[in-house]
């Protein structure tokens, strides 16, 4: 698992008091990770998730019903990034 560092921001935060770690819907690369590290034996960040810190969270939990492809279309556009 990456260590908290905001997706959006790139800070690390303490997620035990703010933020936190968001899933979004699994595509389908997503879940041919997820039978491959299972298949593997093998451990790793899910590419479906992403570290924010309090000051993002709300607003892109808003996205967690989008793939995180289409999610951080959205929130490009949001942040100007």
């Amino acid at each position: 698992m990456k260590p908290p560092i905001c997706a959006i921001c790139y800070k690390r935060f303490n997620h035990t008091k703010e933020g936190g770690l968001i899933s979004f819907v699994k595509r389908k690369s997503d879940i041919e990770w997820e039978e491959e590290m299972k298949r593997e034996h093998k451990v790793g960040h899910p590419p479906w998730m992403a570290w924010f810190c309090g000051e993002h969270y709300k607003i892109v939990k808003k996205y967690s019903n989008l793939t995180i492809s289409e999610a951080f279309e959205k929130l490009n556009e949001i942040f100007k990034r």
